[in-house]
């Protein structure tokens, strides 16, 4: 257990001034009584049992007190609390490869299902953000709570052309970081060439001249999001998607990528042309890697249900560091009342 106060354990120094005091108190008391008290109630002090009674209120009290000065000073625990993560971005493929039908009845049909699985089992304090991607990425639904607008953005999706994962892993953190200015367009080719569509720089350089990027944080340590990438693994087009991986890291957001397909794959045929498409996982185990997420197969329809619910029991359940004022407040309450009742029901006064 830690403090963000730690100053205010000075004030536990009292504490033995209080018990000197009361000992003193007693002891002329004790005095008075053997002065003017008669002797039957002399005897009636010495009984042990009266004396027990006599000193439990005021030591109750005075460890409500000491209660109360912890309290003061902003106790903070490892908990474990509900929906660590208050925010999750699902990142989801909407290229023409997710057609194949390696994952029954398709890849695309079978995300669907299982996010849609997904965002029902979580709880409501869990707001969740949808980003759809495929030659270029975007936001088809912010982040929020209502579970009905989410699924129905998922049910919206349409396939395109071209596979830009890391387009979609950008939109997702600038939908995280709206006031750091990330952009698609940017990241690729740079601020000036964005607009003229010049050679490009590299991703790390962009926009330096005139947002300066974020101090790194350490990889994993944003608990507040998290981003949960699904696709087939193979980019086409836009910025590298490593290097949109190491922007997540850079901010301390885990991706939790999920390939969908099979290594074998399988030949597609479109306008004329026919090309195999298979699962790329090397990209996105090297892109958990990076941020301190983790990679799921998803073979097929049911393995990528158990997924998303291997997900959904993590997110549901989490150990942090969490401020505990409330707790030792409550308690010094509840151990001060106690004192004051006993108090008045064997002496018919308060302490």
């Amino acid at each position: 257990m830690t403090f963000l106060w730690p100053d205010m354990l000075w004030l536990l120094l009292a504490v033995p001034v209080l018990v000197a005091a009361y000992l003193y108190v007693l002891r002329r008391q004790k005095k008075l009584a053997v002065r003017y008290a008669s002797l039957a109630m002399v005897k009636e002090a010495m009984d042990t049992r009266q004396s027990l009674r006599r000193h439990l209120p005021p030591l109750l009290f005075l460890l409500a007190i000491v209660t109360m000065i912890f309290a003061m000073a902003r106790p903070a625990a490892i908990v474990t609390l509900p929906s660590h993560h208050e925010t999750i971005i699902l990142a989801i493929d909407v290229s023409g490869s997710m057609r194949a039908e390696d994952v029954k009845p398709n890849r695309l049909v079978a995300a669907q299902t299982a996010a849609k699985s997904f965002v029902r089992e979580q709880p409501r304090s869990v707001r969740i953000g949808v980003v759809s991607f495929a030659g270029t990425a975007a936001l088809v639904q912010p982040p929020t709570d209502n579970r009905e607008d989410i699924i129905a953005a998922i049910d919206r999706f349409q396939l395109q052309r071209g596979t830009a994962i890391g387009s979609g892993l950008i939109v997702a953190l600038a939908t995280l970081f709206p006031d750091e200015g990330l952009d698609v367009g940017e990241m690729t080719y740079g601020r000036a060439s964005s607009r003229s569509r010049g050679r490009g720089v590299p991703i790390d350089q962009a926009g330096k001249s005139e947002k300066r990027p974020p101090k790194p944080v350490a990889p994993g340590s944003y608990n507040s999001a998290a981003i949960i990438l699904l696709t087939d693994g193979q980019t086409t087009t836009g910025p590298d998607p490593l290097d949109a991986a190491r922007l997540a890291a850079d901010r301390g957001v885990r991706v939790f990528t999920v390939g969908v397909g099979t290594t074998e794959g399988e030949i597609m045929g479109f306008e004329g042309w026919r090309m195999r498409v298979r699962l790329d996982e090397d990209t996105l185990k090297t892109m958990a890697n990076l941020t301190r997420g983790e990679y799921f197969y998803a073979g097929n329809a049911a393995d990528l249900k158990k997924v998303y619910e291997t997900l959904n029991a993590r997110y549901v359940l989490e150990k942090k560091a969490s401020e505990i004022t409330a707790l030792f407040s409550g308690a010094a309450a509840v151990v001060a009342l106690a004192a004051a009742a006993l108090s008045l029901l064997w002496f018919h006064r308060i302490l």
